[in-house]
C-alpha cells in the first residue's frame, strides 16, 4: 500500500518522472498549450504553478530555483519576463485542464493543459459554437455593402444589381 505517498508514479523511475515534469513544463511555457494524457497533465500542473509563483516573486534566488527545473534559458526568460507578470493579480490557478477524447491506441484519456488567459481552448470552442449558432453573418454583411455605395457615391452598385446571376445567364454556349 502507498500510505502517505503523494503524486502519481506514471510507471516511471523518480529521475524519469522529474525529467518528464520538467520537459512538460518547458513545453507548456514555450507553446502555452499542450496535449498530453490526463494523468500527466494533473501531475505537471503543480510544477507549473510553482514555477509561475517563482516568476511572480522575481529575484535572483527565484530564477535559480526555477533554473533547477527549467534548463532552457530562453524559456526561463519568457517565464520571468512575459508569463509570470501577466498573472500578477491572480492568486493561483494559472493552468486549466480541458478533457478530450480517449487515444485510439491505448485508450488513455487525453487532455489539453493550457495557461489561463493566454488564448484558451475553451474560449476557442465557445467562439466556434457561437459563430455557427448565429445567422448574423448575412445581416452583418448587408449593412457593410450598403455603407460602401453611399460613401463612394457611384452607380456601380446599380450595375451589379442588374447583372445576371449564374442561374439567370442564357444557356446558348452549352
Amino acid at each position: 500500500m502507498r500510505h502517505r505517498q503523494k503524486g502519481r508514479t506514471l510507471d516511471r523511475s523518480p529521475s524519469h518522472r522529474r525529467a518528464l515534469k520538467a520537459n512538460l513544463a518547458a513545453s507548456l511555457f514555450e507553446k502555452e498549450r499542450i496535449v498530453t494524457t490526463l494523468a500527466k497533465a494533473k501531475e505537471v500542473r503543480g510544477t507549473v504553478e510553482r514555477l509561475i509563483s517563482y516568476g511572480k516573486k522575481g529575484g535572483l534566488n527565484m530564477i535559480r530555483k526555477a533554473a533547477t527545473i527549467i534548463r532552457d534559458k530562453t524559456i526561463l526568460k519568457k517565464l520571468f519576463s512575459d508569463i509570470a507578470p501577466s498573472y500578477k493579480d491572480r492568486e493561483g490557478g494559472y493552468t486549466r485542464i480541458v478533457k478530450m477524447h480517449q487515444r485510439k491506441g491505448d485508450a488513455s484519456l487525453l487532455a489539453i493543459l493550457e495557461l489561463v488567459g493566454r488564448g484558451s481552448a475553451a474560449a476557442t470552442v465557445r467562439r466556434k459554437k457561437k459563430k455557427g449558432a448565429t445567422p448574423a453573418k448575412k445581416g452583418a454583411a448587408a449593412p457593410a455593402q450598403n455603407a460602401e455605395p453611399k460613401a463612394a457615391g457611384s452607380a456601380a452598385p446599380e450595375a451589379a444589381a442588374t447583372a445576371p446571376t449564374p442561374e439567370e445567364k442564357p444557356e446558348g454556349n452549352k
